[in-house]
Order: structure tokens, then sequence, then C-alpha cells
């Protein structure tokens, strides 16, 4: 009787040293995990913003000028990707008026 209560206390001693050893490996990966606020925008709403057609678009994603996303059918940018490019675009004024 008192092998069967002692092989019982090894099984819950290294059940509960398994879970141990996976809830630290829980908490290492969230340490290093760093939470995103980045906004995924789809094609109309790119294009929306942008002024161009989604045909547009689509020339810009085969031609390598914009970042996207594939799941599925589905076409995602992230905004992030979407300012660069428009930034990318950006020429600061060169006469000042006075």
């Amino acid at each position: 009787m008192n092998e069967l209560i002692f092989a019982d206390q090894e099984l819950e001693v290294g059940f509960i040293g398994k879970l141990d050893a996976l809830l630290e490996g829980i908490e290492r990966m969230g340490a290093s995990c760093k939470p995103s606020n980045e906004q995924f925008l789809t094609d109309k709403e790119v294009s929306a913003w942008l002024k161009v057609s989604r045909r547009t678009l689509q020339d810009y994603r085969n031609n390598g000028m914009i970042a996207y996303y594939q799941l599925g059918g589905k076409i995602l940018y992230k905004e992030s990707d979407i300012e660069r490019l428009v930034m990318s675009g950006y020429r600061n004024a060169y006469r000042l008026e006075t």
C-alpha cells in the first residue's frame, strides 16, 4: 500500500514539475513578444486613401512597390507600410514665400 501512495506522489511531483516548466516557457514567450497596435487595411480602403483604382493597387503589388499580405483570396496592407509609401514621395518646399 505504501508503494502505491509513493508511486502516486512521484507522478504528482513529476506532473507539477512539468506544469511549472510549461508556465515558465509561456511567461518567457509573453515577455519577448511585444503587443502590436498595427492596423490592416483592405484594398478598397487603401485605394480610397491613395485615390487610385484597385487595379492600380494590383499593379503596385505586381511591381513590388507595395507590401501586402494575402490570406486566401483576401489582400491586406499594413497601415504603416502605406504611410511609409506615401511619405517616400514627400518633398519639402524649396522656396519659402515671405
